[in-house]
């Protein structure tokens, strides 16, 4: 396809040519990274290393900065595929009613097994098999919807949006049935904690991650002509259906990894992709892919460190994150006017 690779030089052309500033803000923001997971692993331990009780704290601390890094990842980069994806930078991932259907499932397992299941059956299996539904739902709505010789992205955006919302009606009857003690424990589940992770199943996620990551850097260049939008990308010689398909199951897939391992986040991923095109001054994927995780790091590492060690209350990050992003969202909207 001389068209792409054309395309694909220029891309690499320009990207070579980013002012100095973008570079100082890149290596900012990796220094505030650094710095930050530095200080989580071992502000107020006492600094003696050769007593075991210092490696059982860092240890157990680097299984928190170790989710946030696979939690940031997932979300940033599964929110710019989605704007890449769908041409349009105002949706998000939790649109297609992936949290929804993360709720009715936890939902459910409480409703007909009582509140200990959801103690009795945490492990790697649970994990895997929620992981391996919102995958496969995913894949069923995308070939089904969009694949289709009368496939359409904006049917399966809107076929989502529905099914997201009887997922979270269906969610709302279990949760009314619910004992008082029962609802109290799926609550606790519901929203977003960096400490509901399990070191278990950890490492799995972070391998598949990074095959998803390979896998989308070495498409780096085709996703900036599928950002062109459909007619450009098909007269550059871009399979668009098929590309299109495939990049909608790989953000199911991050998404279903995030989800599982800590909760719905629901603007956290729109947050970080609009300040890293604002901070990337590119549209390029292989500089806005990079911006987008290290800002979702830094905020969620100084995020927590200070309401661990400032404030005392970790557990209201994702809170405090999803109520500022969901003014952020607001006030986006109302400056851009439109979808």
């Amino acid at each position: 396809m001389p068209e792409l690779t054309a395309r694909a030089e220029v891309t690499a052309s320009a990207s070579r040519r980013r002012p100095p500033r973008v570079w100082a803000r890149f290596a900012v923001l990796g220094l505030l990274v650094v710095g930050a997971a530095v200080a989580l692993l071992v502000y107020d331990i006492p600094m003696d290393p050769s007593r075991r009780g210092f490696w059982l704290a860092v240890n157990l601390r680097v299984v928190t900065v170790a989710t946030i890094a696979v939690v940031a990842l997932c979300q940033a980069v599964a929110t710019v595929l989605f704007h890449t994806a769908t041409s349009n930078r105002i949706l998000t991932p939790s649109i297609m009613g992936f949290d929804a259907l993360y709720v009715v499932m936890q939902t459910a397992l409480v409703f007909f097994f009582g509140g200990a299941a959801l103690a009795a059956t945490d492990g790697l299996i649970k994990v895997a098999v929620q992981s391996l539904l919102m995958v496969g739902f995913a894949t069923v709505l995308y070939g089904w919807l969009f694949a289709g010789r009368r496939g359409s992205l904006h049917i399966m955006l809107l076929i989502g949006i529905v099914l997201g919302v009887g997922f979270g009606s269906l969610s709302t009857v279990m949760q009314r049935l619910l004992t008082p003690s029962d609802f109290d424990l799926l609550s606790a589940r519901l929203f977003g904690n960096m400490s509901n992770s399990n070191p278990e199943y950890l490492p799995w996620a972070a391998l598949i991650v990074a095959v998803v990551l390979l896998a989308v850097w070495r498409s780096r260049h085709r996703l900036d002509v599928l950002a062109l939008g459909r007619e450009t990308a098909t007269n550059l010689g871009v399979a668009y259906k098929r590309e299109v398909t495939v990049l909608l199951i790989l953000i199911a897939v991050l998404i279903s990894i995030s989800t599982t391992m800590v909760g719905p986040m629901t603007f956290f991923g729109f947050i970080v992709a609009t300040l890293a095109y604002q901070l990337a001054g590119a549209s390029t994927h292989r500089v806005v892919l990079p911006f987008a995780v290290l800002l979702a790091m830094t905020t969620l590492l100084v995020g927590y460190f200070v309401l661990k060690h400032v404030f005392y209350a970790a557990g209201m990050l994702t809170v405090i994150i999803e109520f500022a992003g969901g003014l952020f969202f607001i006030i986006h909207l109302l400056r851009k006017g439109a979808l």
